[in-house]
């Protein structure tokens, strides 16, 4: 070991006796100075607008959209060769390994020896990186400094990864030009491994095992697996192994066969390794995070522990629709890393994929082979896209799952061991495959003893779940290619008639808009539902208020008379644009930041609430008009060509009014909730997407709140964070700009004239 040790303090002195590694240092600390005064020029700037930064930690360090370490990450491997390519590559030009073999030291120890030189440097560019580190951890209050040292372990890793391949590139030729370039190629082959051969099964286990990008990512995160612990362990291996098979080949004569042997041999067995350490029963994962961004959900992980026995994930791809990509084969192992997650807590998940014809939307395929049929169409896509894996048709497979329901999607069947299956889905928008939130929902229904049934009343002109007009509440409930949609959330849908008693397995009934009377048999059975402590949506229209007010009579609420109104230039009168009351953002974590970002929920012509002294309930005021300049409007309904005047004469009168009420009570041993608007077009179909100037709505705010709220918090399923901590800095803007100097010209001048110095000694002696 002495020995080993003596080689690297000597290759390390003519390391830094070179003015290319103080060059190196020089434009690397130059690179970092500029990355970090920029990201952190910018946080200062944000606090001297007295705004609280938010996840500092992330956006200054790891953030792919501007953090340093992914930035450093990039062009680590331009530094390396410039390194490495004379590490050996001098020894053979000069003569000097004749020394070294003729000296009492093994292959090893010289291999090793420069090996940890070149480690050393290494650390010294990551320490380098650690000074602003430390600055920050001494500047931003509350840092999270778990994954910034993380993240310094993930680029030592890689800067360790790129000498062990260096050192080996050097030691097959004299020429550092050629070790320089030959490195290049190498880095550029483990870069793109990933993308290659990904439709083989096996060959594209090798290939994205030993792909070297995104490796230091999940360090950079700040999550650390056992997997990428090993992998820059087992490259580190394999390319120091191979440097020492390529000193002893030179030093003794050998046959190809025993080259083949070595190399071979050492190459199959950190692929093995390799493979093992990829085995989800294996991987040790550790979220260093605050808020543990990387990991489930405390109410994903609680739903995860549920789910015992055998589970599947079955994944149906119709080659002839458009969301097809998601599940090719050469998709197959970035599609299963989404699911890495839910892997982790539940190692023997198995996924599987099953690929098939049927005629499905796609306009593309309609504009192109408008004249071809379903056959004619799938042979001209395997031939011109070269799909080499079989593909059925729909009616080889149907007796195992029916696809007509989801229209012949892409879709995902998550099954149980016991049988229990749902649907998993992709949606209608940028992100196209399902989030945490989608999914942990989907699993949900395969754990709950009881789903969440919502019951739409039906037969009285109400709105109905299922309509697509502008005044349906279709995209809001059972769209399925809407990602938020309740149906995708975790609740089931079904229609209520109120000619008999409804079932005791709806647990919300909605009644939105009424627009003929129920009778007094129908009324009876609505009161039962109450009377029995049943929850409940009620939504009324200002014109509707009679009907609305028969059924709202046992709970002591009704609409008062009149259309809310308020004198505004920008939008009409009878909009009103509402922000949470004070107790609004106190009873729901949905609401809360509505006040935050200045979001509103709109509603087009509403009535107020109020509520009699004698209800039995508890009354919570979500959502109010403002007390000033609000009125409610009796004489005037056309707000186009006029505009309303405030008639106290007519018994209108300003002020605040209720437009949203939670109502609750105890009742048979549980909790009873209502919640009641004076406006059922807040949660339309148009209402839910309409875009107005100056009004950053938020209506989905109100809608996750209230059937969080009503289904006893099943769901939605939950998917806070921790709230961050890193949010404020210690240093103001005049300070900054010393420091900002310090680390883009004094400290790169100063690696720089020490080099120089160091050379200009050198030349001396």
């Amino acid at each position: 070991m002495k020995t080993t040790l003596k080689i690297a303090k000597t290759e390390l002195q003519v390391l830094f006796y070179s003015p290319v590694a103080w060059l190196i240092l020089m434009i690397f600390t130059f690179q970092i100075g500029l990355l970090f005064t920029q990201g952190f020029e910018g946080m200062v700037r944000v606090q001297s607008m007295k705004i609280d930064l938010v996840n500092a930690t992330q956006s200054l360090f790891s953030s792919p959209w501007g953090g340093i370490y992914p930035k450093v990450q990039s062009y680590l491997y331009l530094y390396m060769p410039l390194l490495t390519m004379s590490i050996m590559s001098r020894e053979y030009a000069s003569g000097s390994i004749k020394l070294l073999y003729s000296s009492p030291v093994t292959n090893s120890q010289i291999i090793l020896g420069k090996y940890i030189a070149l480690l050393l440097f290494g650390l010294t560019l990551t320490l380098t990186v650690a000074v602003f580190a430390v600055f920050t951890m001494s500047t931003l209050i509350n840092t999270d400094i778990a994954p910034i040292l993380t993240g310094l372990l993930g680029l030592f890793l890689l800067l360790s990864a790129y000498s062990a391949v260096g050192l080996f590139m050097s030691s097959l030729t004299s020429y550092n030009i050629v070790a320089a370039i030959g490195t290049l190629c190498i880095f550029a082959l483990m870069n793109f491994a990933r993308d290659l051969w990904q439709d083989i099964p096996f060959v594209r286990e090798i290939t994205y095992w030993i792909a070297i990008n995104g490796r230091a990512d999940t360090f950079i995160a700040g999550l650390v697996t056992t997997e990428d612990v090993f992998y820059f362990l087992l490259v580190d291996l394999l390319f120091i192994s191979f440097t020492i098979f390529r000193l002893q080949a030179v030093r003794k004569k050998q046959s190809n066969t025993q080259h083949i042997i070595r190399f071979g041999g050492i190459a199959l067995c950190v692929f093995v390794l390799g493979y093992i350490t990829t085995l989800p029963a294996l991987k040790g994962y550790y979220d260093s995070t605050y808020q543990k961004r990387n990991t489930l959900t405390k109410s994903s992980q609680a739903i995860m522990s549920k789910l015992d026995g055998d589970f599947s994930i079955t994944t149906y791809v119709n080659m002839l629709e458009p969301n097809n990509f998601i599940g090719l084969p050469a998709s197959y192992k970035t599609d299963v890393g989404s699911f890495e997650k839910y892997i982790r807590f539940k190692p023997e998940t198995k996924m599987k994929y099953v690929y098939y014809y049927h005629d499905a939307e796609n306009p593309t395929l309609d504009r192109q082979f408008p004249s071809l049929n379903t056959e004619q169409r799938l042979d001209t896509l395997r031939k011109f896209n070269k799909w080499k894996f079989d593909i059925l048709p729909y009616s080889a497979i149907k007796d195992q799952v029916d696809l007509s329901t989801e229209d012949y999607r892409f879709v995902r069947v998550l099954e149980r061991g016991d049988g229990r299956k749902t649907f998993l889905r992709v949606f209608n928008d940028m992100v196209r495959v399902p989030t945490e939130s989608e999914i942990s929902a989907a699993i949900k229904r395969l754990v709950m003893d009881e789903l969440p049934v919502v019951g739409f009343v039906s037969g009285h002109g109400e709105r109905d779940s299922k309509s697509t007009q502008d005044r349906g509440y279709k995209t809001i409930t059972q769209e399925k290619t809407f990602r938020y949609s309740m149906v995708n959330q975790g609740f089931d849908f079904k229609e209520i008639n109120l000619s008999q008693d409804i079932p005791s397995t709806i647990n919300i009934l909605v009644i939105a808009e009424p627009r003929q009377a129920y009778n007094e048999n129908e009324l009876k059975v609505l009161h039962r539902y109450i009377e029995r402590g049943g929850n409940m949506l009620l939504a009324g229209e200002p014109e509707q208020a009679s009907i609305f007010n028969e059924i709202a009579q046992p709970l002591g609420v009704s609409l008062e008379p009149g259309v809310l109104v308020k004198n505004q230039e920008a939008l009409q009168p009878d909009l009103l644009t509402l922000k949470p009351t004070s107790a609004g953002a106190s009873f729901s974590f949905y609401l809360q930041p509505m006040i935050r970002r200045e979001e509103v929920v709109t509603m087009p012509s509403t009535a107020g609430l109020s509520i009699a002294d004698s209800s039995t309930f508890t009354a919570t005021v979500l959502f109010a008009s403002d007390s000033t300049g609000t009125w409610n409007e009796l004489e005037n309904s056309n707000f186009i060509d006029s505009k309303p005047t405030l008639q106290l004469q007519a018994n209108e009168k300003e002020g605040a009014r209720a437009t949203v009420l939670a109502l609750s009570r105890q009742i048979s041993g549980k909790e009873q909730k209502i919640l009641v608007t004076g406006d059922a077009d807040w949660i339309s179909n148009s209402e839910l997407f309409i875009q107005r100037n100056q009004v950053n709505a938020s209506n989905f705010s109100l809608v996750s709140a209230a059937f969080s709220w009503l289904s006893d918090g099943e769901v939605p399923v939950d998917m806070r964070l921790p709230e961050p901590i890193d949010t404020t800095l210690r240093i103001g803007k005049s300070s900054w700009n010393y420091f900002a100097i310090l680390f883009k010209i004094i400290i790169p001048l100063s690696m720089l004239s020490i080099g120089i110095i160091i050379w200009i000694r050198r030349r001396g002696r």
